[in-house]
């Protein structure tokens, strides 16, 4: 059986399947989102817990405004008062939280609760926790674009939301696309796909994935080494 031989520094995850999950099991698709919810915090504890630096997590995408007005209504609530639940809790763990993304687009009742969470946790030492809320890469590389001095490869990473690139990218839910999600730092990403909705995707789940990147060869446009 393989083994988790190296941890990849950044791990994005695309966490698709929890309204069908919540469907299957005869519940609305809000329930699916807050089990779903509940899931990232135990997903993240487990990767800090690996030693792996830096999660990327897609929880709502510039394009979900989209969706019906109940589901988008209850994601631009619930998240506060599961914040403002677990603050405490996410104040003791060293887990570094940001969100990232557009914030003019949002209640000022969501900026204020995202603002108090990271600075609750900027001075964590462990997992940096990326939430892309509102996000979608289109926007992200258009808006690095208008902010880069000069149109040059470097100058427009350096103005992404998100600057780190990607090693291994992770989609539940059984679907096979990106969905606007982290294009630019996952040009050299290792793509993992599932068919595990994410309120079901847990520790061992997340080990299947890291071992399966351990058996990538990883060239990045080179040849393998000799």
């Amino acid at each position: 059986m393989a083994k988790i031989t190296s941890l990849p520094n950044h791990i994005a995850i695309i966490l698709d399947g929890n309204g069908r999950w919540a469907k299957r099991r005869g519940l609305p698709r809000s329930m699916g989102h807050y089990y779903g919810a509940m899931n990232l915090v135990r997903i993240a504890t487990y990767a800090n817990k690996l030693g792996i630096n830096m999660m990327s997590v897609y929880a709502f995408s510039t394009e979900n405004w989209n969706r019906p007005k109940d589901e988008v209504d209850y994601l631009m609530t619930k998240p506060v008062e599961l914040i403002n639940e677990n603050l405490q809790k996410i104040k003791d763990s060293n887990i570094k939280v940001l969100i990232k993304g557009r914030r003019d687009r949002i209640s000022d009742e969501i900026l204020k609760t995202i603002e108090k969470l990271e600075e609750a946790t900027e001075d964590h030492d462990g997992l940096i926790l990326n939430v892309c809320f509102d996000y979608g890469s289109f926007d992200e590389i258009t808006h690095a674009a208008k902010s880069a001095k000069d149109i040059n490869e470097t100058s427009i990473q350096n103005n992404l939301y998100i600057t780190e690139p990607v090693d291994l990218l992770i989609r539940t839910g059984g679907e096979l696309r990106l969905s606007n999600f982290l294009l630019w730092q996952s040009a050299y990403a290792e793509l993992y796909f599932t068919k595990t909705f994410w309120p079901q995707f847990k520790e061992r789940n997340l080990n299947k994935a890291l071992k399966e990147f351990c058996k990538r060869d990883r060239r990045f446009g080179g040849i393998k080494k000799q």
